[in-house]
Parts: C-alpha cells; structure tokens; sequence
C-alpha cells in the first residue's frame, strides 16, 4: 500500500521527527517542513516562499515542487478556486496527482491556531488558511471536496494529528495503525452533482493566479458549492482498505 505522509507545519508536527520511516513510500513537506526529517523526498512551496527559508542543498533523489509542477495537477483536479488556495490542499492534490498514493497521511496540516503559544511548530508564524481569500471562506469545505475526490482515485485520507480540533473533516487514524486504514464510500451522484455546479460556474484559473482575478468570482455561489461538498461528507459511509 503506497502510503504518502504530508508535513504541515502546525506543532504537532514535531512527533513525525520519532516515526520510523517503514510506514511511508514518501514524505512530502510543506513549506519550512522539511526541517522537520532530514528524510523528506519531496519539498513542495509556493513561488513566494523566502529564498533564505528553503534548504541550501539537497540530498541524492530529494525534489522541490514549485508551480509549475503542481499548478497543472491541481487544474486537473478542478483548479485553486475549488480546491482552496492554501498549500496543504495543494500539497495533496499534488501527492494524490503526481504519486498516485492508497493512502495520503497529514500531519502539521490542522489549520488551527492558538491565541496564546506557538502557532506552528518553529514558533509563531503567519496562519495563511485564515487570509480573507475567496476560495478559502470553508476550510472543512475544501477538506471535504479533497477527501471525496482523493475516494474517487482510490486513495483514503487520513489525518495523522492528536490536536483537540482541525479544519479537516476526514479521519483522524495513528500512525502505528496506518496499515488498518479504512476506504470512505461516497455518494458518486453527488458528487457529479457538485463538480458540475463548479464546471457551470467556470471560475477555472490555468495559471493558478486566481487572486489576480479574484473581482470576478461571487462568493454566494462558491459558499453553495462548498456546502455540497459538506453535505456528501456528512453522508459518507467507511468501508475496510483491501489494497
């Protein structure tokens, strides 16, 4: 079972530094992540992301994914406006795209943050899912939209943190149980349903710069597509990983 490990950058993502690498194929890291293990295969950022924040070298078969590695599979995968334009949304598609995993893990990538202590887990940073973005006004919405989609190739999303709250909506599971993982059944119907609404409102963005455009989107219509993307996870049904 092709298990790919996602590192956020929440504190709680200072476990993964202890786990044994058996239970994953590959770890991604979001971000300034990848100081977390010095095992990671894949650094995935943003254009933006500080030059003096990314790593001086990197190790035999270690690889650094900027847009123009995963703006294409995320178009593919309905584009940033559907999908939430934050990078542990786009680090997963990314993963559930390019490596084409059974089961994506996320650790770190629980988008809560404290009033009081450190926000993530090198001290207190900027929580970029709780920007005024447009495509970010549901972050259980774009969870939901992924855990359905991420079914529908055949790949379980699981959640590998222990924090009291998350903004993800699929299931929590530990990681020394992740060879136990069980496959979610969704309503397909449904979700035709709701990739036609998107489809019919066409707010597909190729270059990935949705914000250079983001006038023309109404909200109204993306908050009712997210609230079908609540609504199948509310009506998911979980079924035994037989892979």
């Amino acid at each position: 079972m092709y298990t790919v490990v996602i590192l956020g950058s929440g504190p709680g993502v200072i476990q993964a530094r202890d786990w044994a690498r058996t239970p994953f194929q590959a770890i991604l890291a979001i971000n300034n992540a990848w100081q977390v293990r010095a095992d990671w295969d894949y650094l995935i950022h943003p254009e933006d992301f500080p030059i003096d924040r990314r790593p001086h070298s990197c190790r035999n078969g270690q690889k650094v994914i900027c847009a123009h590695d995963y703006v294409p599979i995320q178009n593919e995968f309905g584009g940033f406006v559907y999908a939430g334009g934050t990078m542990a949304f786009t680090a997963a598609y990314w993963a559930l795209g390019a490596l084409k995993p059974r089961v994506i893990a996320m650790i770190g990538c629980d988008m809560v943050y404290p009033q009081n202590g450190p926000t993530h887990f090198y001290g207190t940073g900027s929580a970029d899912p709780l920007r005024q973005d447009v495509t970010l006004r549901s972050l259980e919405a774009k969870s939901a939209r992924l855990w359905a989609l991420a079914a529908c190739s055949g790949c379980a999303m699981v959640n590998l943190s222990d924090a009291p709250t998350s903004r993800l909506v699929y299931p929590r599971q530990n990681y020394s149980s992740l060879n136990s993982v069980e496959m979610t059944v969704f309503d397909r119907t449904k979700i035709d349903c709701a990739l036609r609404a998107e489809s019919e409102t066409g707010y597909i963005v190729p270059s990935g710069r949705y914000w250079e455009v983001a006038d023309q989107f109404d909200a109204q219509l993306i908050d009712r597509i997210d609230q079908l993307w609540l609504d199948i996870a509310s009506e998911q049904k979980r079924q035994p990983e037989t892979a």
